[in-house]
């Protein structure tokens, strides 16, 4: 991985809210960056790479479908390029930062909920 390529002409995406922290996705060539501020240390901020292949075929299989969690995509996504929930949670972030889908807050249990949009 070659972070001075990654970071190379960064394109702001959108923002995504999980349950207690925002999340900032930014687009590159080959991959999208999700970040967020660390909120027990000051100055300090975490980012998680997605793949963009893995993005488009996550959006194009599951158009359409509500009640998405990161458990259900990561275990039915392998194939996908998605190897495991947190992974899953990020592409569901992207999705939503770049108008793809929505987090559906009717649910009121531990894990968050995502409906993707239909194509």
């Amino acid at each position: 991985m070659n972070i001075r390529n990654l970071a190379t002409g960064l394109k702001y995406c959108g923002v995504a809210f999980g349950k207690k922290q925002t999340y900032y996705v930014f687009e590159s060539g080959k991959a999208y960056m999700v970040m967020s501020a660390s909120r027990s240390k000051r100055a300090s901020g975490y980012f998680n790479l997605v793949n963009r292949d893995a993005v488009n075929r996550i959006r194009k299989t599951y158009a359409g479908r509500q009640d998405v969690t990161a458990k259900q995509l990561a275990t039915r996504s392998r194939g996908a390029g998605v190897r495991d929930a947190l992974q899953a949670l990020n592409v569901l972030y992207v999705l939503v930062a770049t108008g793809a889908a929505k987090r559906d807050d009717r649910f009121q249990d531990q894990r968050l909920h995502f409906n993707i949009l239909p194509r």
